[in-house]
């Protein structure tokens, strides 16, 4: 289990607010204390994770189709930023297509989830892993300022 106690701090970078709402739901059934903070662009979520004294979430829920930086952009920044390559960033998106899936783990995405068409679906298999990356799965000391 993930040794600390401390609440749990998410980004989520997602456009659509019908996917924000469900997956502040989705947390909230999951019975995490923490906070989940939310960027609505590819460009909003660098600024949030680089602000001076910001911090850093303990996990990031990525779209992959994001306004103004798409989400392999975002990916690829992160991770080539000595500062936040230890966050873990799970994909979150509708997109299927192998070379997506492909070009994500390429650029260190920790896990790769297709959005499921129906919403129970869709929300056990979020439950299922929110509770992985924060209940069972131990994060790196970097994640935890």
């Amino acid at each position: 289990m993930n040794a600390t106690a401390a609440p749990v701090r998410i980004l989520l970078v997602e456009d659509n607010l019908a996917d924000v709402r469900l997956t502040r739901e989705v947390l909230g059934l999951a019975d995490l204390p923490g906070e989940l903070a939310v960027a609505r662009d590819g460009v909003e979520a660098l600024e949030l994770l680089r602000a001076p004294g910001a911090a850093r979430p303990d996990l990031v829920l990525l779209d992959l189709n994001l306004p103004r930086k798409s989400g392999l952009e975002v990916l690829a920044e992160m991770k080539s930023d000595p500062d936040l390559r230890c966050v873990p960033v799970v994909v979150l998106t509708t997109s299927r297509a192998e070379s997506d899936v492909r070009r994500a783990y390429e650029l260190h995405a920790n896990a790769y989830m297709a959005k499921s068409l129906g919403l129970a679906a869709f929300s056990e298999t979020l439950s299922a892993f929110v509770a992985f990356w924060l209940r069972v799965a131990t994060l790196p000391p970097e994640a935890r300022p």
